[in-house]
């Protein structure tokens, strides 16, 4: 386990890839995370990364779903989305000019945390963002 995740625990939720479901991944992240300073970041990037999933892959689908995990250390708080995949591309940011109506999502979640992996999978895509609770570990490869 890497050094900054010690003494980490995790969390799980599996959603029907339904747009209301975006709204639940937000409160139950706001409620995992009560009482932290990254509580409302956190709570944003997850809704840009669920928005993302069922938008653009098959997690939107009939019999889609989508994955989220949060886990919590002491110095990081990382949150997860796992698509059902359906794309065959991997997401990455775009920069879209001001008049642009999309494509900012994953752009504003690189923006907000201190570092964003994204893994693509044959049987999907997890974005994950990371949030340092210390920002003397921005920088350092947590």
């Amino acid at each position: 386990m890497h050094e900054c995740m010690s003494g980490v625990r995790v969390w799980g939720l599996s959603c029907p890839g339904s747009p209301e479901e975006v709204g639940r991944a937000r409160r139950w992240t706001r409620e995992i995370l009560r009482g932290s300073p990254l509580a409302d970041d956190a709570a944003l990037i997850v809704s840009e990364l669920s928005t993302n999933a069922i938008r653009h892959t098959a997690s939107g689908w009939d019999s889609g779903s989508f994955h989220l995990a949060v886990a919590v250390s002491t110095q990081v708080v990382a949150v997860s989305v796992t698509d059902d995949g359906g794309t065959g591309t991997t997401p990455k940011a775009e920069h879209q000019n001001q008049d642009a109506e999309g494509g900012r999502g994953l752009d504003m979640v690189h923006a907000i945390a201190h570092r964003v992996l994204i893994h693509s999978g044959t049987q999907g895509c997890t974005v994950t963002a990371e949030l340092y609770t210390d920002a003397r570990l921005v920088g350092r490869s947590c």
